[in-house]
C-alpha cells in the first residue's frame, strides 16, 4: 500500500516499477506472500509474525527491502493526544492496515508540521485541498468524510534551517502554491537570502522563484493559509489544562529561533518565540526497526557493503543482502531505490554465479549494473543460510495462515487491485481503497 496518497497523474518511474513487479510476480517461480512481519509484530491483530530463524532453512539466499518503517521523534516533543508522528497520520488517510487513530479534525483549527520535507508538504496538501477535489483520486470514503468536517484553517510547516536547506523538492512546493482554497503567508525577505553567498543550484534557484513569487491566491484572500516557517527549532510543548470542548484548547509549542553556522548547522540565536496550535506532527525521517539482525543503531539501518550485508565484525554474512532504504537510510527517490534493487540483484547473480556475464538491467539511459554498488565479498563470512533448502514451500506457519486467509498471495493482491479499481470506478474515481477487514471479507472463501 503506497505511502502516501497520489493526487495527480502516476510519474513514469512509479509506472515502471509497478510493471516490473508485475512481471516478476507473474513469473512461476515466484511466490508472494503479504501480511507477514518478520521479529516485529504488526499493529495488525490479523497478520502472521514469524522469528527470523524459521525463515533460514527454507532459502539459500536472502535480500531485506523492508525500508525504513521507524519514525524518528523530536526529543523536545513526546507523543501525546496533542503531538504525533507524520507516519500516523499518512497511516490513516491511506487506509494503512496498521489501523492508525483517526484525527479530531473537527476540534482542530492549527496544525504545526515539525520537518520540511515532501511528506511535510504532502500532509499539508491533504488538510488543505478541498475534498470535493480528492474525492476523485484514491482517497478512501472514510477519510473524506473527516476531512468534510474539518476545521483546519492553518497550517505551519517549521524547519530548523532556512529555504534553501529545506529537503521537499520544487515539484511539491509548486503543489503547495498552486492549492485551490489556501494561500501562503508572506515570507520574511531576510529568510530568502543565501547565508554563506554561495552561488544557488538549479534546484535552489527554483525555490527561490516559487518563495519570492508566492502562492496562486494572495495572502488575505483565502480562509486557510499555511506557512513555512524557517529557522525555527522546537523546545518543548506546553499542554493545555483546562478539559477539551467542541473546539480543542490550544497547546503551545516553543521555538528556538536558529542561524547557520559556517558548517551550516543550525545553532541557536537566543531568541524564542511560542506558538499556539492544536496538533503538532513530527516529519524527521525514519530509520529501520532496531530488532532487525545486522542493525545498526550509529546508522539507523542495516550494516552493508556492495548490497551485501555485514555482521558486527565486518565480516559479509554470506548470501544476505539489503537493498534500498534498508541498506543505505531514509533517502533518496524511487528512481534512485530502483536503480539500487537492479544493482543489488547483479550482485546476487554474480555471486550465485561467478564467472558468468551477469546482463544488466537499464533505468531510463543509465546501466545500473556496471560498476553500481562494487565493493564487499561473498567469501570468507558468516554462514546463517544452508548450502541447499528443505524442499521448495514456505514455512507451514505461512501455509496455515494463507489457507486460513490471514496472509493473501500475489493472486489475491491482483483481485483486491481489480476490485478497488471497479469500485472506484462506479464512484467516478481513481480507486475506492479497502480497509483490510473488507479485503479480508473480499477474499473468502478461497
Amino acid at each position: 500500500m503506497a505511502s502516501t496518497i497520489r493526487r495527480r497523474a502516476r510519474s513514469p518511474e512509479v509506472k515502471n516499477c509497478t510493471h516490473k513487479f508485475d512481471d516478476a510476480a507473474e513469473d512461476p517461480r515466484l511466490r508472494f506472500f503479504g501480511n507477514v512481519n518478520i521479529d516485529t509484530p504488526s499493529q495488525n491483530p490479523d497478520a502472521v509474525t514469524l522469528p527470523l530463524s524459521s525463515l533460514l532453512q527454507h532459502y539459500t539466499h536472502l535480500l531485506f527491502s523492508t525500508g525504513c518503517t521507524v519514525p524518528l521523534l523530536h526529543p523536545a516533543l513526546p507523543p501525546s493526544a496533542y503531538c504525533v508522528p507524520a507516519l500516523s497520520l499518512v497511516h490513516w488517510y491511506t487506509q494503512h492496515p496498521s489501523r492508525s487513530p483517526t484525527p479530531p479534525l473537527d476540534k482542530i483549527s492549527h496544525v504545526t508540521l515539525i520537518g520540511q520535507g515532501n511528506v511535510s508538504l504532502d500532509i499539508a496538501r491533504m488538510l488543505l485541498t478541498p475534498p470535493s477535489e480528492l474525492a476523485k483520486y484514491d482517497v478512501p470514503t472514510p477519510v473524506l468524510d473527516v476531512l468534510a468536517q474539518s476545521a483546519v484553517e492553518h497550517v505551519s510547516i517549521v524547519g530548523r534551517r532556512g529555504p534553501f536547506q529545506a529537503a521537499f523538492t520544487t515539484k511539491e512546493l509548486r503543489e503547495m502554491m498552486n492549492l485551490t482554497d489556501a494561500s501562503m503567508v508572506s515570507l520574511d525577505p531576510a529568510a530568502l537570502e543565501p547565508s554563506d553567498g554561495a552561488a544557488l543550484t538549479r534546484q535552489q534557484s527554483r525555490t527561490l522563484q516559487l518563495l519570492q513569487k508566492g502562492s496562486k491566491n494572495k495572502p488575505g484572500s483565502t480562509r486557510k493559509t499555511w506557512s513555512l516557517d524557517f529557522f525555527r527549532s522546537p523546545t518543548g510543548l506546553v499542554l493545555p489544562s483546562e478539559p477539551a470542548s467542541s473546539v480543542r484548547p490550544p497547546a503551545h509549542l516553543t521555538l528556538a529561533h536558529t542561524m547557520l553556522d559556517p558548517s551550516m548547522r543550525a545553532v541557536p540565536t537566543g531568541e524564542t518565540s511560542t506558538l499556539p496550535t492544536s496538533l503538532v506532527v513530527t516529519s524527521l525521517g525514519h530509520r529501520a526497526e532496531p530488532s532487525a539482525p545486522w542493525y545498526d543503531p550509529a546508522l539507523g539501518h542495516l550494516r552493508t557493503l556492495g548490497g551485501r550485508v555485514l555482521d558486527a565484525a565486518g565480516r559479509t554474512v554470506r548470501n544476505v543482502y539489503a537493498s534500498g532504504w534498508a541498506a543505505v537510510g531514509a533517502r533518496g527517490v524511487l528512481a534512485g531505490t530502483m536503480m539500487d534493487a537492479y544493482a543489488v540483484a547483479d550482485t546476487i547473480l554474480r555471486d550465485a554465479f561467478p564467472g558468468e556475464d551477469v546482463k544488466t538491467v537499464p533505468v531510463g539511459d543509465v546501466d545500473v549494473g556496471a560498476g553500481a554498488r562494487t565493493g564487499g565479498t561473498e567469501a570468507d563470512g558468516e554462514d546463517v543460510l544452508p548450502r541447499t533448502a528443505e524442499g521448495e514451500g514456505p514455512p507451514v506457519e505461512v501455509e496455515k495462515a494463507w489457507r486460513e486467509g490471514r496472509v493473501t498471495d500475489y493472486a489475491d493482491w491482483r483481485a483486491i487491485n481489480a476490485e478497488e479499481v471497479r469500485r472506484g470506478r462506479e464512484k467516478g474515481k481513481e480507486r475506492e481503497r479497502m480497509a483490510w477487514e473488507e479485503a479480508r471479507a473480499f477474499l473468502a472463501p478461497r
